[in-house]
C-alpha cells in the first residue's frame, strides 16, 4: 500500500503529526497533568488516578516502572505548599477577571461562588501541585520515555 505525502506527515493511520505526539510525552508538563513519573513518564504518581476520593493524597513510594524515588528527603514536599498557593491565586485572578471585569458579575455573587470552587478543587491542586515540585527536580529520560503507540493498518 502507497503511503500519501500527507501520511507521511502526519503519520500513518494518526491524525496527529508524529512530532506533536512526541513532544506531548516528552515534556515535563505531561507527567504534571497525566499523574505519570516525571522521569519514565509511565508509572503512575498517586495511588488512585481520581483527584476525588478518598484517599486522593496517597502516593506511591516508587515509580513501578523506573523506580524512581517519589520522596527523595523527608519534608521534601512541604515546598510544593507554595505551589499550590500560586495555582489557588492563579484560578482565584482567572475567575475573577472573567466573572467581575467581562461578564460583570457583582463581587458578592463571586466571592459565594468562587468558596465552594476553590474547595473543590483543593484536591486537585494539592495533587498538581506535588507533582510539578517533584517534577522541577527530576529531568525526563528520553532513554525510558516510550513514545505511544502507533496504530498498525
Amino acid at each position: 500500500m502507497a503511503v500519501s505525502p500527507r501520511q507521511t506527515a502526519f503519520g500513518a493511520g494518526c491524525g496527529r503529526p508524529e512530532h506533536i505526539n512526541a513532544m506531548s510525552t516528552n515534556s515535563r508538563l505531561y507527567s504534571i497533568v497525566f499523574n505519570k513519573c516525571p522521569r519514565c513518564h509511565q508509572g503512575d504518581f498517586f495511588v488512585t488516578n481520581t483527584a476525588f476520593s478518598r484517599h486522593f493524597d496517597e502516593m506511591h513510594d516508587h515509580c513501578p516502572q523506573c523506580g524512581l524515588n517519589f520522596t527523595p528527603e523527608p519534608g521534601f514536599y512541604w515546598a510544593s505548599m507554595f505551589v499550590s498557593y500560586a495555582f489557588f491565586t492563579i484560578w482565584t485572578l482567572a475567575t475573577f477577571f472573567v466573572a467581575v471585569l467581562w461578564l460583570n458579575i457583582e463581587l458578592e455573587y463571586y466571592l459565594i461562588g468562587l468558596l465552594p470552587t476553590l474547595v473543590l478543587l483543593t484536591p486537585y491542586f494539592f495533587r498538581m501541585a506535588r507533582r510539578t515540585w517533584l517534577t522541577i527536580f527530576v529531568k525526563p529520560d528520553r532513554h525510558r520515555i516510550s513514545l505511544p503507540n502507533k496504530s498498525k493498518r
